[in-house]
Parts: C-alpha cells; sequence; structure tokens
C-alpha cells in the first residue's frame, strides 16, 4: 500500500515554497538540509516550524520543503504557509486553529516599486526653495 503523502504550496514576496509531509520518522528538511543548517537565524527556523509547534504535531510527521526564490525571511514565510496548507490536507479538523493563529493566509505585502523622479519607492530627492 502506498504511504499516505500531503503536499501543498506556499509564496511570501518573491519566495515560493514547496512542502511534503509524510507520516514517518520526525525529520524537517529544506532543500536537502536539515532546518536549523538552512535557516540558520532561530527566529526564522521558529516562523517556519510554527505550524508544527502550534498543533502539536512536531512528532512523527517527515517534512521535505523545496524553497526557491527571494530571501531567507521570505522563504521562512513560504513555508509556514505551505506547511500549514498541508498540515489541513492531513488532517482537516486543524483548519480553526491554524486559521485563528493566522497561518492560513498569504500575507500579500511586497516591495514598492521604485518611482522616477525620485531616488526610492518613497523618499524624494532634497527640494532647494531658492
Amino acid at each position: 500500500m502506498a504511504e499516505a503523502v500531503f503536499s501543498a504550496t506556499g509564496r511570501r514576496k518573491e519566495a515560493v515554497a514547496r512542502v511534503t509531509i509524510t507520516p514517518g520518522k520526525s525529520r524537517f528538511t529544506i532543500n536537502g538540509r536539515s532546518l536549523d543548517e538552512y535557516l540558520t537565524r532561530p527566529t526564522l527556523a521558529e516562523v517556519a516550524k510554527a505550524p508544527l509547534a502550534l498543533t502539536e504535531l512536531t512528532e512523527g510527521l517527515e517534512v521535505q520543503c523545496k524553497a526557491k526564490g527571494g530571501g531567507l525571511s521570505g522563504q521562512a514565510g513560504a513555508i509556514r504557509l505551505a506547511l500549514s496548507r498541508a498540515l489541513v490536507a492531513y488532517n482537516p479538523d486543524l483548519r480553526p486553529t491554524l486559521k485563528k493563529a493566522g497561518y492560513l493566509t498569504r500575507d500579500a505585502r511586497v516591495v514598492e516599486r521604485k518611482k522616477y523622479g525620485q531616488p526610492k519607492a518613497r523618499k524624494r530627492f532634497q527640494y532647494s526653495k531658492r
């Protein structure tokens, strides 16, 4: 019999993450590396595994992630969303808990574009009255 595999996709800023959950050994890998090895800042590792901590499913699930694009912060947020969606596919009863924590909502904030006639998106060149 084939193993149950649950997968989902998450996005944040320019990052895209695909997460696959399989019941088994408690392992968390991102792009073939361990969680702590890939996300070196502890806060980012906490962000990525927050759905597991909230639902108390830290044991008995093997989590495999493929993250690309953006920076580490965006990738951690994308992994969090993808992991939350995969957990809902794994167990639909977790949906209200994850929804209340805001883990099933795509963060729509992206970098504002630079405008011409200005050095940055909002910053203006110095104005001289005289």
